[in-house]
């Protein structure tokens, strides 16, 4: 199989995926966490695990090879300068204060790969803590209760699609909205640098600063509909500012032609674009049946520096689809069964499904309204089971981080 990584459609022939499949991190999960750690419900892990492997499965059988997370950044954190950088970004004085950062560090860096991944991805608590380390002379320390955590769990860990998208043959490693979630782009960003896969290879790094200010951006919301063009949400994850920023880069580099930014309601429901939109062949989408219409923008290279040409764009989501996708028309497929089942398909993410070849996509087995509309519009549907995977908020396509599909 090639080397080469690209993503320069939703659609094209899936050939290489990063997952995650659920772990010790969601084992941290509890009904008074839940809401601090972006989760509506707590899993049942075990059935979640049982879920994930039918899914990972169904790629593979698609023709795709699937790479998984926890191997990759083990394999990451087994380089000594690797393993430093990710302890320097996730452990200092501005987290856990000066006392405690000391006593975590001198423990952590002593740690091999597996311990150090279980502290990184599963979290540490003040008990565990001090099952492992003298106490220090922390404040911080003294005031955390037992089962209280020094190291957050990424319980999100599960959506892969977020904390990088690649466009194109580069990738952007994204600042991310939320505190929950920041340190997902760290692990990747090591994993890019360090990991034998990525580190001799050529491809570009679109974004890879980390921001954390209002300039943000998530995977979710960015859909590469056809090479040189972009659908980008405005949403709850993902703002304006992170928008121009990324833009800017990709213009200076010729990588894409235009960006149409689509703005969606501020709704825990409508989290990402590709909650309300996803791609399923080469001119179709399946949208959300009631989802408002929203206030879309056409953005181009400007004239001269790091400007950019912005013009908001009339007429229907359809039109403004046409737009980025450079044709006349595309075809809408939406839920046309009545207002209740398009809601609870809508909350189990029945419109994100993942694209594995032109036409043929993977969804959840339980939004049977979504998958009526796909088959009545000739496409090909993949169900697989999704019960405890989508109390999670997120469908095939947010646990999925395509990093290589074949062209059109």
């Amino acid at each position: 199989m090639s080397s080469a990584f690209n993503v320069s459609s939703e659609v094209g022939p899936l050939r290489r995926v990063i997952v995650h499949r659920p772990g010790i991190e969601l084992a941290r999960l509890t009904p008074s966490n839940a809401e601090e750690l972006l989760f509506d419900d707590v899993l049942w892990l075990e059935r979640a695990e049982e879920e994930h492997d039918l899914f990972t499965a169904a790629l593979a059988s698609a023709g795709a090879e699937v790479l998984h997370f926890d191997e990759l950044l083990r394999r990451t954190l087994a380089v000594p300068e690797a393993a430093a950088w990710v302890l320097d970004e996730t452990i200092d004085e501005q987290t856990v204060g000066p006392s405690l950062a000391h006593a975590l560090r001198e423990y952590l860096d002593d740690a091999g790969p597996d311990t150090l991944y279980r502290v990184l991805v599963g979290g540490m608590t003040k008990a565990e803590a001090l099952e492992r380390i003298p106490e220090p002379p922390s404040v911080t320390f003294a005031l955390a209760h037992a089962n209280d955590f020094l190291v957050t769990p990424l319980t999100n860990r599960l959506f892969t699609r977020d904390a990088t998208c690649w466009i194109g043959n580069g990738v952007s490693i994204n600042s991310m909205r939320t505190p929950a979630r920041r340190r997902e782009a760290v692990n990747y960003r090591a994993i890019l640098r360090w990991h034998p896969l990525f580190a001799s290879a050529d491809f570009e790094f679109w974004s890879d600063d980390f921001a954390t200010g209002e300039a943000t951006i998530e995977g979710g919301d960015v859909l590469v509909p056809t090479a040189g063009a972009l659908l980008m949400g405005i949403s709850q994850r993902t703002s304006p500012q992170g928008i121009e920023r990324l833009a800017v880069r990709l213009f200076e580099a010729g990588a894409v032609e235009r960006i149409v930014a689509v703005r969606i309601p501020d709704r825990r429901a409508f989290m990402h674009l590709d909650t309300v939109l996803t791609m399923v062949d080469e001119e179709s989408f399946l949208l959300y049946g009631d989802l408002p219409e929203p206030e879309c923008h056409l953005i181009r290279p400007g004239v001269g520096g790091r400007s950019l040409h912005v013009t908001q764009l009339t007429g229907s989501l359809a039109s403004s689809l046409a737009t980025a996708m450079g044709t006349g028309e595309v075809r809408v497929l939406s839920t046309a069964q009545d207002a209740f089942a398009r809601e609870r398909d809508q909350w189990h993410d029945g419109c994100n499904v993942l694209a594995v070849a032109p036409g043929v996509v993977v969804g959840y087995e339980r939004n049977q309204a979504s998958i009526a509309d796909l088959v009545a519009g000739g496409i090909d549907v993949i169900e697989v089971p999704g019960s405890e995977l989508g109390r999670g908020r997120g469908g095939p396509r947010c646990m999925s981080c395509p990093i290589e599909r074949a062209p059109l």
